[in-house]
């Protein structure tokens, strides 16, 4: 669980940063997706946004922390198998 809270808290505060830098510099109505324009309401847009950044934030330090294993965590694991 600790290292779920590791994970998901840095990324949910990074992506409220980075999602309030995006709509800063760019406007909900003018985004466009694979080539049509987005036709949600802009609360919609912001909370999908957020969402998605939150995703690609989560998946980063979920990369740092496989990362950070020691040789024995991993070699402990194999043994299991």
């Amino acid at each position: 669980m600790q290292k779920l809270i590791q994970v998901l808290w840095p990324s949910f505060l990074v992506a409220g940063v980075v999602e309030a830098i995006f709509f800063t510099v760019i406007n909900p109505r003018e985004l466009y997706f694979f080539g049509s324009p987005v036709h949600l309401d802009m609360l919609a847009t912001y909370s999908i946004g957020f969402f998605a950044f939150w995703l690609i934030c989560a998946a980063s330090s979920l990369t740092t922390v496989y990362f950070q294993r020691t040789a024995a965590e991993i070699n402990h694991l194999e043994s299991k198998q």
